[in-house]
């Protein structure tokens, strides 16, 4: 069993930890700031006391999001086909929400760690292979389409399941 008060030390001990949050799906949930300002979560879901499950949500700016609709619709295709791609090849698991022919809303980037792996060195490290992959996300879709006028093409208040 994993225990909650070791995943909570760590995060202290790495000046990750941000807050507490009650969730009735989860055995405990807390959000994070990797780096400063950027949010994640890490999670041990209700009934899986041998799993951390650890993410972050990302909705596309509306700024961006205008980049992406003046683009053709194959560029637009084969944005997405790229993204999941790369994420594909990072073994992690992801969730893109499209709408309006391919133009992307928000993708959602997980990863887990069961409790006979779980060393305080993966977790981190887990942590930042989900922050490298956000980051890599937002770097070609601003490659594809451009950088929006406003350097807001990432909204890192979101969390998961908030």
């Amino acid at each position: 069993m994993i225990q909650e008060e070791t995943i909570q030390k760590w995060l202290i001990d790495e000046s990750l930890f941000k807050d507490k949050l009650p969730d009735e799906n989860a055995n405990f949930h807390y959000i994070i700031n990797y780096p400063e300002n950027h949010v994640m979560d890490i999670i041990q879901p209700l009934g899986k006391n041998d799993l951390i499950l650890i993410g972050c949500a990302t909705e596309i700016a509306s700024e961006q999001r205008a980049l992406m609709r003046e683009a053709k619709k194959s560029e637009r295709e084969d944005y997405i086909w790229e993204l999941r791609y790369t994420l594909n090849t990072q073994l992690l698991d992801f969730n893109l929400q499209l709408e309006n022919d391919n133009e992307l809303k928000q993708f959602i980037i997980t990863d887990k760690i069961f409790e006979d792996g779980l060393t305080k060195h993966l977790f981190i490290k887990t942590i930042e292979k989900v922050f490298k992959s956000k980051i890599q996300c937002i770097w070609k879709l601003e490659q594809k389409f451009g950088i929006p006028t406003q350097d807001n093409s990432l909204n890192d208040d979101n969390n998961m399941f908030v």
